[in-house]
């Protein structure tokens, strides 16, 4: 299974609503909390390119936000970027 890494807050809800795809999928993933912490949220942004959370990364590979998330997941190519097909 990939390694899946998301940098989000506890207020998003853009956040939450990836998680619960992750979760759904029965993805396990680590959760990085930038809120208040300026270390990782420099980290997430050199990482990433992006300012906004969540950040979601597969097997290194930034894939952007919730929106990318789920049009990965529309398109049918979610489970094989996790290693689920």
């Amino acid at each position: 299974m990939a390694k899946v890494e998301i940098y989000s807050t506890p207020v998003c809800p853009y956040c939450v609503r990836a998680k619960a795809l992750l979760d759904k999928k029965g993805v396990k993933y680590e959760d990085v909390n930038v809120m208040g912490n300026r270390e990782k949220r420099k980290e997430m942004e050199q990482r990433s390119g992006g300012h906004t959370v969540p950040q979601i990364f597969i097997d290194g590979e930034p894939i952007g936000g919730c929106d990318d998330l789920y049009e990965l997941d529309f398109d049918g190519e979610l489970d094989q970027l996790l290693g689920l097909s």
